[in-house]
């Protein structure tokens, strides 16, 4: 199988040492930091605030968080292209608090991913495809990505990188 990329992500993390009404600074969050010697499961999603990724993609990974840890999984990551800034207030308007939101705000992951696809149709720009990956040590073992990819297909189809569909996948491994 393929390792994943090596990338550098800008997060923003709360330090209650600096106090005040931002208690916030930039850290750096590497490839390694993120996989190496943990099983993590991945989705990637075309943006916070989108209906489908709001109202179904992260909910369901939220959701059903217990069941992949007893699957053996030791953290599930959201990935997006959207900076830190977005990513924090999606996080916290969705009430995330097991799923790990990742920004990949300049798309360097997920070019390195091949994932990256213009949806200017959309006004979005260039976003990441819509898929979900199951990673070993920074190795991946599986991945679902949604069909269309191929032709940039113009619509957001929602099948396979679901929560669901990966869960079913670690159960029957």
């Amino acid at each position: 199988m393929t390792q994943v990329p090596n990338t550098v992500f800008k997060t923003r993390v709360r330090n209650e040492a600096l106090g005040g009404p931002n208690p916030f600074e930039w850290k750096d969050v590497s490839s390694d930091d993120v996989f190496k010697g943990r099983n993590v499961v991945v989705f990637s999603l075309p943006g916070a605030f989108t209906p489908t990724c709001s109202t179904s993609h992260l909910p369901r990974y939220e959701e059903l968080c217990d069941e992949f840890k007893a699957a053996g999984v030791d953290g599930i990551v959201c990935v997006s292209v959207n900076d830190a800034f977005v990513m924090f207030q999606w996080g916290k308007a969705q009430g995330a608090e097991k799923v790990f939101l990742l920004p990949d705000g300049n798309g360097e992951f997920t070019r390195k991913m091949g994932m990256l696809v213009d949806k200017s149709n959309l006004g979005f720009g260039m976003r990441s495809w819509r898929y979900s990956m199951y990673v070993e040590n920074g190795e991946i073992k599986k991945l679902f990505s949604e069909a269309g990819y191929e032709d940039n297909c113009p619509t957001d189809p929602f099948e396979v990188s679901d929560a669901d569909t990966m869960l079913a996948y670690l159960k029957g491994r």
